[in-house]
């Protein structure tokens, strides 16, 4: 990757983190005022910052917790921008099936030979854009390979840029995890060739057609790709990284995301993210067939480890809720924010939650699961 500074200094602050689990509100059904502490118990288990949107269908209403920067008073902004990484591939797989919808491909398609050269790896020729969608490709995921694991590799390369195609090639150098169709792991290098189709199908990146096709008819006017902007819009909390085997909390608000492009490099606001839920599974976004098709769900066999019963449709993820039924979502990790959200089936009950630390799995894990099932169920 090629590096491109832009004059910003890192900002590292010597907080330590804490691996208590709080306890959750018990008010009986869930209000304001349920939230707000929810909120809290967040920040309690070594969060920063967090917000969030909460609809009932009738009622809608938000809360924050923390600050917007460490070492301030300064509180989470209002409806403040964020990060929401791989919620990004929701969006995208949306666009897929609505050019599916069009005829313009088929979920049956080999990717192959829709992009001809671009799958190398053994059994490669044989993925098709379902399985790409899904995750049932097999392929290597090429996030593991980012030299962005660690505070010293994140200072270092936080405004590297790259391409797609440059970090896919990378992804064919790597064998692949199991045959097509044979097994199920999350990997990013799916979500970058699901762009690359989205342009040589329409003749337009990916983000001009998720753009034209969903923000602009849906009015959400603060949700775009940065492509390789490294900061964020105002108002915004900044974003903080514990990487893991420490406990020291780092800025890392500014990087340049092209990394992350149709896997995970958009920004929205916690307004914006609802009403986009809200109308892709109140059915205003696709057809019946293709939202049919986006609901059908594989386990998700890696996931289950920790998420029992947590299963993957084409871009979006089920959840079994403690009241019965299911949470439809998708998370999003990247440095400085983690986003998580679940919704009803008719998408009219939901929140949205966006954290200002990434912990990679710490102890806010548990915590916000509890906060997003209640939010559903009580």
């Amino acid at each position: 990757m090629r590096a491109t500074r832009i004059t910003t200094a890192a900002v590292i602050t010597a907080l330590t983190f804490t691996t208590a689990v709080p306890a959750l509100a018990t008010t009986p059904g869930y209000d304001r005022a349920a939230l707000q502490a929810d909120l809290d118990a967040i920040r309690d288990a070594g969060i920063v910052g967090v917000q969030a949107q909460v609809d009932t269908g009738s009622r809608r209403w938000s809360a924050r917790s923390g600050v917007a920067k460490a070492g301030t008073a300064k509180p989470v902004p209002r409806d403040g921008a964020f990060r929401i990484g791989s919620n990004t591939k929701t969006f995208v797989a949306v666009v897929v099936l609505q050019l599916v919808g069009q005829g313009r491909l088929s979920l049956e398609d080999k990717v192959a030979d829709l992009l001809p050269g671009v799958i190398t790896s053994p059994g490669g020729d044989q993925i098709t854009v379902r399985q790409l969608l899904q995750h049932t490709s097999g392929l290597y995921n090429y996030t593991n390979d980012l030299p962005l694991r660690s505070e010293a590799e994140f200072l270092a390369h936080r405004f590297d840029s790259t391409s797609a195609e440059v970090l896919v090639k990378q992804a064919m150098a790597q064998p692949p995890e199991f045959a097509p169709g044979t097994s199920w792991n999350y990997s990013n290098t799916n979500y970058l060739l699901a762009g690359m189709l989205i342009e040589q199908v329409t003749g337009n990146p990916w983000a001009a057609e998720v753009r034209s096709r969903i923000l602009k008819p849906l009015g959400l006017r603060d949700t775009y790709s940065p492509g390789e902007r490294a900061g964020l819009p105002h108002p915004h909390a900044h974003g903080y990284s514990v990487f893991p085997g420490t406990t020291k909390v780092v800025d890392t608000t500014e990087l340049n995301p092209s990394w992350g492009g149709a896997a995970g490099d958009m920004i929205s606001t916690p307004t914006d993210l609802s009403r986009f839920w809200q109308a892709l599974l109140g059915g205003k976004l696709l057809r019946q067939a293709e939202f049919a098709e986006m609901r059908k769900t594989v386990p998700a066999k890696t996931w289950q480890e920790t998420d029992p019963g947590s299963e993957y449709g084409l871009g979006i993820t089920s959840t079994p809720l403690s009241c019965g039924g299911v949470s439809w979502s998708h998370g999003g990790d990247i440095h400085g924010f983690q986003t998580r959200n679940g919704f009803s089936d008719d998408g009219r009950r939901g929140i949205v939650l966006s954290l200002s630390t990434q912990d990679f799995g710490g102890p806010s894990t548990e915590v916000t699961k509890r906060v997003l099932d209640r939010a559903l169920c009580d």
